[in-house]
């Protein structure tokens, strides 16, 4: 008899209890989660991660389960790695959700912001004489100074100046300071982690909201927030479905923001359908974007072997990636409808070995601009926003690469879509490109019509010129290696002839 309540004693010894880690791996069972597709599991997985970040332990999910994340307020913070394997997640907003605006999940960092004390700031500088117990990633903010100024539909008037750099312990800047700060309205430093922290699997179905824009407005979240300095995101997966008539858009289902050294790999998510807002910043009705990948106010963000879950050259689809904010960027081995830079990229922007579709390459900032070894699918090989001044403070490079514009629309394709009337203020200075080097490029214009040659430029300064009131500074240079058209037609600078004498064209 004793024997057997010992016997007995052991076994529930053994079995998994609330707030208890199994084998040092925690699991969203052992605190009450169902993983039956309809048991609302998101109160269980929260209590899990935050008794894994409690106890510095693993998450890892049941393989076959399937968890649905219901409409609750409810965010589960990550600061642990965490590995959803071949586990399903429900995300249904058909029917509406406490708070739109909320992240399902957010993978944060267990240090704490610090003060920083530092009174001014000088674009370019190298260091500042600070001392600091770990590398940190820092925002500044001035705001007090207006910058990105959009023009068109979507007008308005501008965000305050801000960037993050990072400080090494010396006080050494790498993310090189992009503006003058004469007068520091924010600034604060987060503490990197040592290690990498890894998000690994996970195969989302997320059931569309159904509001009507003419009735409300604002962008839904419902997504994974990453907002940790070294994390790696591996092969989440999102399957959008239940798209109806109407709908509001999304701010990124990956979305990373105010941290550094971030990489999404082998991830693949779908690309959402285009709905209309009845009256925009203008007066006039706009599409509504919405992002699959999104980041912002990041330094060295990577982005190797993701994909778009459908068609990337499917108009009624939007564009899948939006940054805004970014010093260095890397796109490799990519296949995405869109690769965009809205409010300013620095440093490098570098696409390598990928497959751009129908909304093409997007462009605002200065650095280095390179494209190499891919294939775009879209009007211009690289388009320069207009809405914010088509500005390009730098160096552009295209290297071995394939352009297969539409047969549709302008019958002769142009290369760098840009345009700058020189009578609206965006905040800054505008340029050009200063130098580009194409270097062994194939157009395929194959499907155009009109017996003229591709377009470096079209006509980019729009009519304005040195006299207009915020000038758009030319490109200097021009150089051509080995460019072949499918009509065997060559190459023409531009239809401004004013613009043809101010650029040195070498081919």
């Amino acid at each position: 008899m004793l024997r057997a309540a010992l016997f007995l004693a052991g076994l529930l010894c053994l079995l998994p209890m609330p707030g208890r880690a199994e084998g040092e791996v925690v699991n969203y069972e052992s605190f009450g989660a169902k993983g039956d597709g309809v048991t609302d599991d998101l109160p269980a997985i929260v209590k899990a991660h935050a008794h894994a970040n409690e106890k510095g332990l693993p998450v890892r999910s049941k393989p076959g389960a399937i968890y649905h994340l219901g409409t609750r307020a409810l965010t589960a913070v990550i600061c642990t790695d965490t590995d959803w394997g071949t586990s399903r997640f429900i995300i249904d907003d058909s029917k509406g959700v406490e708070n739109s605006g909320k992240a399902i999940f957010e993978v944060r960092s267990k240090l704490p912001w610090i003060p920083l004390k530092i009174d001014k700031l000088r674009r370019g500088q190298e260091s500042v004489p600070v001392k600091l117990e770990r590398e940190c990633l820092v925002y500044v903010e001035n705001k007090d100074r207006r910058l990105f100024i959009r023009r068109g539909l979507n007008q308005n008037s501008g965000s305050p100046q801000k960037e993050v750099f990072l400080l090494d312990r010396d006080g050494r800047i790498e993310g090189a300071i992009e503006w003058d700060y004469e007068r520091i309205t924010t600034l604060n430093a987060m503490p990197l982690d040592d290690s990498t922290l890894h998000l690994r699997g996970g195969i989302f179905t997320h059931i569309a909201n159904r509001a009507d824009p003419a009735k409300e407005y604002g962008y839904w979240a419902r997504n994974i927030v990453i907002r940790r300095s070294r994390t790696v995101v591996d092969g989440v997966t999102q399957k959008v479905t239940g798209e109806g008539a109407t709908g509001l858009p999304y701010g990124g289902f990956l979305s990373a923001n105010r941290c550094a050294r971030v990489m999404f790999r082998n991830c693949v998510i779908d690309g959402r359908k285009v709905y209309i807002k009845p009256s925009g910043a203008a007066g006039k009705p706009v599409p509504m974007g919405t992002y699959g990948y999104s980041a912002g106010l990041v330094v060295d963000f990577r982005m190797i072997g993701c994909r778009m879950g459908n068609d990337i050259h499917d108009r009624s689809r939007w564009g899948i990636v939006a940054t805004n904010f970014m010093k260095n960027i890397l796109l490799e081995d990519c296949t995405l409808s869109r690769m965009d830079v809205h409010q300013g990229v620095s440093g490098n922007y570098v696409i390598r070995r990928s497959t751009i579709g129908h909304a093409g390459i997007n462009a605002i900032g200065r650095g280095n601009l390179i494209v190499e070894d891919s294939t775009i699918h879209a009007r211009n090989l690289v388009a320069f926003r207009g809405d914010y001044g088509s500005t390009w403070d730098g160096t552009v490079t295209i290297r071995r690469c394939r352009w297969l514009p539409p047969g549709a629309g302008d019958p002769v394709p142009v290369m760098f879509g840009m345009g700058n009337d020189g009578k609206h203020d965006f905040g800054y200075p505008c340029s050009m490109p200063s130098e580009i080097l194409i270097d062994r490029l194939t157009v395929d214009d194959s499907k155009l019509k009109g017996g003229k040659g591709c377009l470096i430029f079209d006509r980019p300064l729009a009519g304005g010129g040195k006299d207009s009131p915020f000038p758009y500074r030319p490109t200097r240079r021009v150089e051509i290696r080995g460019l072949q058209t499918s009509s065997g037609l060559p190459p023409r600078l531009s239809n401004d002839e004013a613009l043809n004498r101010m650029v040195e064209w070498v081919k």
